[in-house]
């Protein structure tokens, strides 16, 4: 019997040390949920501001909207210009998102699955391309693509994206192309596959999650983009949403409550497919770590 009770005991206990909090599991969450308000109160300043008129906010600037107007909402929607650098945005994304992703795709399985000579060294060479952000090379990259042509075109915004996006992709995709077994290929040469088909029929669908995470990266990356965007555009019919987010700041400066509504709107598509990606993205990374 005291064999039992002495095993029933340390059952007890292990189960009791499986669902107690370790210590200082309190002041962790109470840092991340400090972190969380300071990220998400500024978010929900704007969109409620933006129910609000300008009197109210002058009044109280901390106030909740009493009573709540959708009329700067509604005049923002049915407004041409929101809708039009929508598009713009929309545009630039997804040809940043495809060009990102079939380019890096492509270098990431030739770094993965080939030996050559300077393989590593190109590698690298990618990998260093982390280490430049955009701001450090806008200059150069202006002059570029004004002596290509491509100014007040979204094409001159697409193509610079596409480089700056290709060392993360391909840091990110290669390792997934490396997990692949050889013997997977090997049977697949043997089953008369050729190279470019076992690319499409395996390579791609073993390695989508990487694939998925790294599009939307792109896609985030480019809608959120505003320098490279202010360098090159200057034609207002081709501003993205970051910078007519800018423009129609300064266009009706003084009508606060407007530019607050035209602001949350703009904020509103980011986050939505932030959220709702939000799990492939982690996934993608994890993958890639194991990889």
């Amino acid at each position: 019997m005291s064999a039992i009770a002495s095993v029933r005991a340390a059952r007890l206990q292990r189960r009791k040390e499986r669902t107690a909090l370790p210590w200082g599991s309190p002041a962790v969450y109470f840092v991340a949920l400090v972190v969380v308000a300071l990220m998400l109160v500024p978010i929900a300043y704007i969109i409620i501001g933006g129910f609000r008129t300008n009197s109210q906010i002058t009044v109280d600037p901390a106030g909740l909207p009493n009573p709540w107007n959708v009329q700067n909402y509604i005049t923002v929607l049915t407004g041409g210009v929101f809708w039009a650098q929508v598009g713009n945005s929309l545009i630039a994304a997804l040809g940043t998102t495809i060009g990102a992703v079939g380019l890096g795709l492509a270098a990431s399985y030739v770094l993965a699955r080939y030996e050559f000579k300077g393989r590593g060294a190109l590698y690298a060479l990618f990998a260093a391309g982390l280490m430049f952000p955009i701001t450090v090379a806008i200059t150069p990259l202006y002059i570029v693509v004004r002596n290509l042509g491509l100014t007040n075109s979204l094409a001159g915004v697409i193509i610079p994206q596409i480089a700056f996006a290709l060392p993360t992709t391909i840091i990110i995709l290669v390792p997934f192309l490396r997990a692949i077994p050889d013997e997977l290929q090997e049977a697949a040469f043997i089953d008369g596959c050729s190279r470019l088909g076992f690319f499409w029929r395996m390579v791609l669908r073993l390695s989508l999650p990487g694939v998925i995470t790294v599009g939307i990266l792109a896609f985030i990356g480019s809608w959120n983009s505003y320098l490279l965007p202010l360098f090159i555009l200057n034609d207002q019919s081709t501003y993205t949403l970051p910078l007519g987010v800018q423009a129609f700041s300064s266009q009706y400066s003084s009508d606060t409550a407007q530019v607050l509504a035209f602001t949350s709107l703009s904020m509103i598509p980011a986050l939505v497919f932030f959220s709702f990606f939000e799990r492939r993205i982690v996934g993608g990374l994890t993958g890639a770590v194991k990889g």
